[in-house]
């Protein structure tokens, strides 16, 4: 399926991030082994430099622990 490139210029004026950088990452996320530790690092790596928020080394293993145990919430309402 194609996106439209409107919506993606929509995306890119409200968050900076291109059309490239959000294909690169979802080609990533679909062709990633989600349980390697390698892959997660780097999938938290572009989503910090995405969004410009700082992840400190605690948090990284904290989130990729949490991940690789099977710790993710099935359900979005137990995520806050």
């Amino acid at each position: 399926m194609e996106f439209k490139d409107d919506l993606f210029n929509k995306i890119e004026r409200k968050t900076k991030v291109s059309k490239d950088t959000i294909l690169s990452l979802a080609k990533k996320l679909q062709d990633g082994n989600m349980k390697d530790e390698g892959t997660l690092r780097e999938v938290i790596h572009t989503l910090s430099s995405m969004t410009g928020k700082d992840v400190s080394k605690e948090k990284e293993d904290k989130i990729i622990k949490t991940i690789i145990d099977d710790k993710v919430p099935k359900n979005v309402d137990k995520m806050f």
